[in-house]
């Protein structure tokens, strides 16, 4: 008899299995897909890194620096701050304690106030002797309303807040908690934005191999269809065949872990995006300096990732990777989509010709996130929320993130082995 059964080749369920397995448990994973990742994805096509949908990883997330070798990732980074863009204007926004070169660029940044960024290196300082726990113990106020309160002003909020962590929440109208914003601001104080130079799988791979490493084996192309508890033994059909354990941890998405689990507590309302990929020649020279670019005026799109200019292995010589990220559903066609992506480049670099902007692929996520509003924490369930030995690993255990995802994992894992 195994163990532990992990159903899902996530983060999370990853995560767990390698900490479990490390315990001296016998763990089995079973991942409907051909490969590990859960959402965390990457196509390699013609010489292009394509990951699914616009991911990055935060290099200050406690977990990413317990679980991942990040060396052995081989990182490319993203410059501190972003572009502020709009039609015919584009100003550079960074902290120039990070980023000595942008301090001339961001003093006379005229989209931002001179007290709006006193303003912002006060909560610096602030953020950075805040303890995480205090951070979570206030999930009382949306982000809108905590940036008011501090004093930021309206322009602040509207030019920089709500295109960048638009970007982070999916949410452009700063209704998210503001427990995400301090923790994140915190995390981006001190570390970096980085992309595996593979593309943002070699993640989940890296992780999949310290599970194997630990003891564990993991078996893609693997359905779980059901999950029945019968006393202290859980039984799973798994693509027509019965497979009996002491315990389950269910790491998949949070629709598909609310239906094998019954458990309600699992939030399945979330938030969407679309991510365009386009290649341009490298003649055209964007100058992004490794920086997002931002859409101060509106969220079509919200904004545009140099990430070629970050990452060159993601793109092949002569050519230049570009994403651009539509924030929920929109139903355009996808050449419609990449009109609006040519006409605000065009908008926003009126010197250059974009007739050679090519659309690679696009991604439409329906779910990328759940929402997140002020008092989300105390609604998600613990990780030993369902009846009998079932254990969830998953982001909807935490908060939707990278983060959240692997702390999940090793959650799960320490509360299953402590049962056991």
């Amino acid at each position: 008899m195994t163990d532990v059964i992990v159903v899902g080749a996530g983060l999370g369920g990853l995560v767990a299995a390698r900490h479990l397995a490390s315990e001296g448990v016998d763990v089995t994973v079973y991942e409907e897909q051909d490969d590990v990742g859960g959402r965390v994805r990457t196509e390699h096509r013609d010489g292009f890194t394509l990951d699914r949908g616009f991911q990055v990883l935060f290099t200050e997330y406690p977990a990413v620096r317990a679980e991942l070798d990040l060396d052995a990732l081989d990182l490319r980074s993203f410059r501190p701050g972003a572009i502020l863009a709009k039609p015919g204007e584009r100003s550079t926004l960074a902290d120039p304690l990070r980023d000595p070169k942008a301090l001339t660029a961001s003093l006379f940044n005229r989209d931002v106030s001179t007290g709006d960024k006193l303003r912002t290196f006060a909560l610096r300082w602030r953020l950075g002797r805040k303890p995480i726990a205090d951070i979570f113990a206030e999930d009382h106020e949306d982000i809108d309303s905590a940036l008011r309160n501090w004093g930021f002003s309206r322009r602040f909020r509207e030019r920089f807040a709500a295109p960048f962590y638009g970007g982070i929440t999916l949410d452009r109208s700063l209704s998210t908690s503001r427990v995400v914003f301090e923790y994140t601001f915190k995390m981006l104080s001190t570390g970096e934005i980085v992309l595996p130079s593979a593309g943002m799988q070699a993640i989940p791979e890296q992780l999949a191999g310290f599970a194997r490493e630990a003891g564990a084996t993991i078996e893609t192309g693997r359905s779980v269809d059901s999950l029945d508890r019968d006393g202290d033994t859980v039984r799973c059909e798994v693509g027509g065949e019965t497979v009996e354990a002491d315990a389950a941890v269910v790491a998949t998405d949070p629709k598909t872990a609310r239906e094998l689990t019954g458990c309600a507590e699992i939030p399945t309302d979330g938030d969407g995006c679309v991510t365009q990929y386009f290649s341009l020649p490298e003649t055209q020279a964007l100058r992004t300096d490794r920086r997002l670019l931002l859409n101060t005026v509106d969220d079509r799109p919200n904004q545009i990732a140099p990430l070629s200019a970050v990452a060159p292995e993601y793109a092949p010589d002569g050519e230049q990777l570009l994403s651009a990220t539509f924030l929920g559903t929109p139903g355009e066609s996808d050449e419609q989509l990449a009109t609006e992506v040519r006409e605000t480049l065009a908008s926003w670099y009126p010197k250059h010709s974009f007739g050679e902007l090519e659309l690679l692929e696009t991604h439409r996520i329906p779910f990328a996130q759940f929402e997140q509003p002020p008092g989300f924490t105390d609604r998600l369930p613990d990780v030993d929320a369902p009846d009998g030995p079932v254990y969830l690993a998953g982001e909807f255990t935490e908060w939707s993130a990278i983060q959240g995802a692997m702390e999940s994992g090793r959650t799960a894992a320490r509360v299953a082995a402590r049962e056991l």
